[in-house]
């Protein structure tokens, strides 16, 4: 007898358990203390959004044919029509030549923001180990670093050459020559209606061989 008895209390006492464990009540949330202004929750990678996928690269615009546009009066006249030109074609770069015969050749590192950018450029150049060089303080050519004044272009030449390999954007001007005369040389697509254009920047516009095209203008260190 006492053996059934403590069996039907064993089943009794399991029954009471199991009836507990499926009624009890749902676990409260843990309490979330707030993160402090500008500090974001932790994610977990699965948790960010999806970034959306990058769009593919836009094909390189194909040169069709080359034009040089000119000449311009000024350089501001060539400015302006640069930036009407700009968005109508692949690429355009200043040139600037002479009508006349030059008597000499002069080299220069064009013109700096100031006095103090200038002589700061000569003091590199003079550091690279050239010598013959003085900063123009006034006029046409004030702020420019002077580096030599030669008889012929290929002395001039010469001389530019091993400046910038050394680094420094000269250029070779010839004197004498009569005013600069300034052109724009354009690359354009397929389809660019060269009419149209000089119409825009009253200049007219005269077929170049690409690979003759200007260096791009030199710019100052």
């Amino acid at each position: 007898m006492l053996t059934r008895a403590l069996i039907v209390m064993l089943l009794v006492l399991n029954l009471g358990v199991a009836l507990w464990w499926i009624n009890r009540p749902a676990p409260a949330a843990p309490a979330v203390e707030p993160l402090p202004p500008g500090v974001h929750r932790l994610q977990l990678v699965s948790e960010l959004p999806a970034r959306p996928e990058a769009p593919p690269p836009v094909a390189a615009a194909v040169v069709d044919r080359c034009l040089r546009f000119g000449p311009f009066a000024t350089a501001a006249e060539a400015g302006a029509a640069r930036e009407q030109l700009a968005p109508r074609v692949i690429q355009v770069r200043p040139y600037r030549d002479y009508p006349g015969d030059a008597r000499s050749w002069k080299v220069i590192l064009p013109a700096a923001a100031d006095i103090a950018a200038a002589e700061a450029a000569a003091q590199r150049i003079a550091a690279a180990g050239f010598r013959d060089w003085f900063v123009i303080r006034d006029g046409e050519d004030a702020r420019a670093v002077a580096l030599g004044l030669y008889r012929n272009e290929a002395s001039a030449q010469e001389r530019a050459t091993a400046l910038r390999e050394a680094g420094f954007a000269v250029e070779t001007v010839p004197v004498g020559a009569g005013p600069v005369r300034h052109w724009l040389d354009v690359s354009v697509p397929a389809g660019f209606d060269a009419a149209d254009t000089q119409r825009r920047i009253e200049t007219p516009g005269q077929p170049v061989d690409c690979g003759a095209l200007a260096e791009p203008e030199p710019v100052a260190p």
